[in-house]
């Protein structure tokens, strides 16, 4: 089998590290400074370069990629430590407004023009995606949503709420009648919020529960390819450290104890990229297996991710939890990615059940 990648992802990825190459821990800082904890200017730049566009099929204004492609994308956004909430607020949405058929909110996204976010989490719900305190009686919308990453940025929200004994979901607009948002920050610098609902009224979109559950595989998917990405960053940090630190006059990558663990991390890290490649490349027509592998994909993954950050910061004293360092803004991105739809632990259980 050939695992070299086409000239064409060759040239997705390339143009993510150019997009991503002045990001330091000082711009990082700059972009997290901004109101909202991001530089809309950039987002627009971002998407003209299209790679919001990939997850959108070519009927609906996007480049109709593959969810390989779009993989390969996330683990650059990773490997680069970038800042851009190019997944929850990007990718996501895309493929929510895609599978609704809601071509003119899209085209929106598509462009940079509106930045969306998704309004799903509600206390004591943990990952389930079923709405239960957020209730539609008449077309009026009232309840509360958490954990809505963007959502000091956003212009449009997509919504779940239950509507008789079904969760549906509406696009409605952040400046809606009744509509109040509470934003916060989260562990990796980013805004979200908490939002409350009394009688706000907004469109319905055509989501159906299958559809919804193969978008949630595929944010499922890109956000382990994310921490792939950022695994890879925080081993080759670690490596160039130990390479320069000196204990007893000596650089202490040369002690054969931090030696046997930076094998062990790299090993994990070339595991978990099969994995996400294995995942990637599975049979999407045979929708519960590939929702499976991808369950099983997300946790192994997360696992390992998590366990590579620990290390890093293990290695490099104090200072690794800091956001003086590079690897700390990574493993902080860890911490919130790993989340993302189900940790390690619920995905496995995913995983098991359908097995």
């Amino acid at each position: 089998m050939n695992f070299d990648l086409s000239e064409e992802q060759e040239l997705f990825r390339a143009t993510v590290e150019r997009f991503t190459a002045t990001i330091d821990v000082e711009a990082r800082r700059k972009l997290r400074m901004h109101d909202g904890g991001y530089d809309m200017a950039r987002w627009k730049e971002l998407a003209e370069l299209g790679l919001i566009a990939l997850a959108a099929s070519e009927e609906a204004g996007g480049m109709g990629s593959s969810i390989l492609d779009l993989a390969l994308i996330g683990e650059a956004i990773g490997k680069a430590n970038a800042p851009d909430p190019w997944l929850e607020n990007g990718v996501l949405p895309a493929l929510l407004l895609g599978a609704a058929g809601a071509n003119e909110a899209l085209e929106g996204l598509l462009s940079g023009e509106s930045f969306v976010a998704l309004a799903w989490a509600e206390r004591g719900q943990r990952y389930s995606l079923e709405a239960k305190q957020t209730k539609c009686d008449g077309g009026a919308i009232t309840g509360e949503k958490t954990f809505v990453l963007g959502a000091a940025l956003a212009d449009q929200f997509i919504v779940s709420a239950r509507d008789g004994d079904a969760t549906e979901f509406f696009l409605i607009p952040a400046d809606a009648q009744g509509l109040q948002v509470r934003s916060y920050r989260m562990a990796d610098g980013s805004m979200a919020g908490e939002l409350r609902f009394t009688r706000v009224t907004g469109e319905k979109l055509n989501i159906s529960s299958e559809a919804l559950q193969q978008v949630i595989a595929q944010a499922r998917l890109l956000a382990a390819a994310e921490l792939a990405g950022l695994g890879q960053r925080l081993l080759d940090d670690t490596v160039a450290y130990v390479k320069e630190r000196e204990q007893f006059g000596v650089p202490i990558g040369s002690f054969q104890a931090l030696q046997h663990r930076l094998v062990d991390c790299y090993a994990r890290i070339e595991q978990a990229r099969s994995m996400l490649y294995r995942a990637a490349l599975g049979d999407d027509a045979d929708v519960a297996s590939w929702q499976r592998n991808v369950a099983g994909a997300k946790s192994y993954i997360t696992e390992n991710a998590d366990h590579i950050a620990r290390e890093a910061v293990q290695m490099h004293g104090g200072m690794g939890v800091t956001d003086e360092l590079a690897i700390g803004h990574a493993m902080k991105r860890v911490l919130l990615l790993s989340k993302l739809f189900g940790d390690a632990d619920s995905n496995l259980v995913e995983y098991a059940e359908a097995a």
